[in-house]
């Protein structure tokens, strides 16, 4: 019998929820439905300023977190009125929730990391059981608690005496690279949405560059781009995850102000190059005979980035999931569907080599209906 699992995604470029329903048969999977729901700007702008302290925070990020639950349960219903089905045919929802803080290893040894959520609002809603907080046992287990998609990534495109790389572009850049010989090793590499996004939108007041046309007219600031890619980050070896509490404006403007004035497409230029080559460093330094590397998210739209990516990666082939059967903005969301199901039938992943944890752990709470 066919299991089916709804994964619902809403990632650090905070464009919106993505959802899709999945059919896991036998080691196979197929998605039946997809649907999105975009946020509203002031919900948008919300989630945004939770990532930086200010006041009153519980209570905002409590009223968030209900208000994104909604938007999750529009999704859930989206696709059950697309599939003709009724709540009960699903096993359960991977609910990823909307990341406003990632601080592992910080402060006590143990730090944390946020993905904001309410699962027992959104089980209330949808009348079905929810798998969430998928991040923090990692954490708890001396992890990094992210990026957890290579563990999918393997189950999705693994195959046995293949070397493949798989390149999550979404607010964060993460690259997993699938061995031969059955083992991987996945890490952040650095931002992507994330800056280019706020850089369009404080100054052309669009929320994304739209194919990177605007990055494309512009000319890459050589200076800029070494003082962006010293960052201690980008040299860091694995595992090692990050998130807007590191790449955000301030530190972009941070960056700017120790150089001469730019004209601000340039520095989108210089953004989309900074996103490309601290992708092309990583697989230099991991895997410098990658034959593929298959680009996700939603960065995998972006043309001019993905020229730029092939240039920096000459001897790679650069496609899309599309060519492997996924869409780009569908492949978190099936990842998390898969992540519920594992959660579901109590299947511990193997995280060392990823996030750095001490062992194999089952990821992920249950909330249920």
């Amino acid at each position: 019998m066919p299991d089916l699992y709804i994964g619902l995604m809403s990632g650090t470029s905070l464009d919106g929820v993505d959802g899709v329903l999945v059919e896991f048969t036998a080691g196979s999977l197929r998605v039946l439905e997809h649907a999105s729901v975009d946020f509203d700007s002031p919900l948008r702008a919300e989630l945004l300023a939770l990532n930086t302290s200010g006041p009153d925070e519980l209570h905002r990020a409590g009223l968030a977190g209900n208000a994104l639950m909604r938007l999750y349960a529009g999704c859930v219903r989206q696709l059950l009125d697309l599939a003709g089905l009724e709540a009960a045919a699903i096993r359960a929802i991977g609910a990823h929730g909307q990341t406003v803080r990632h601080r592992p290893q910080c402060f006590d040894g143990t730090g944390y990391t946020w993905q904001l959520a309410q699962p027992a609002l959104l089980a209330e809603l949808s009348g079905i059981d929810v798998v969430a907080d998928f991040r923090s046992r990692d954490v708890a287990a001396g992890g990094q608690g992210a990026p957890l998609a290579p563990f999918f990534h393997r189950a999705w495109l693994g195959a046995p005496d293949q070397v493949l790389g798989v390149l999550n572009l979404g607010g964060i850049s993460n690259l997993s690279l699938l061995r031969a010989d059955g083992s991987q090793l996945g890490f952040d590499c650095g931002p992507a949405n994330a800056l280019m996004d706020g850089w369009c939108e404080r100054h052309r007041g669009q929320p994304y560059d739209a194919q990177g046309q605007w990055a494309a007219a512009g000319h890459v600031l050589a200076p800029l781009l070494r003082e962006l890619l010293a960052e201690p980050f980008f040299a860091a070896p694995p595992p090692k995850s990050t998130g807007r509490d590191l790449f955000n404006l301030d530190w972009l403007h941070a960056k700017l102000d120790h150089l001469p004035p730019a004209e601000p497409v340039d520095v989108q230029a210089t953004l989309a190059e900074l996103t490309a080559q601290s992708c092309a460093r990583e697989v230099h330094r991991h895997q410098p005979d990658l034959g593929e590397l298959v680009v996700c998210g939603g960065g995998a739209l972006n043309t001019h980035l993905l020229r730029r990516l092939s240039a920096a990666l000459p001897a790679t082939r650069v496609v899309s999931s599309a060519e492997r059967g996924l869409p780009p903005t569908q492949v978190e969301a099936v990842a998390f569907a898969w992540l519920a199901q594992r959660c579901i039938e109590r299947d511990a992943l193997p995280l060392q080599s990823t996030t750095g944890a001490r062992g194999a752990r089952v990821l992920g709470g249950v909330y249920p209906a």
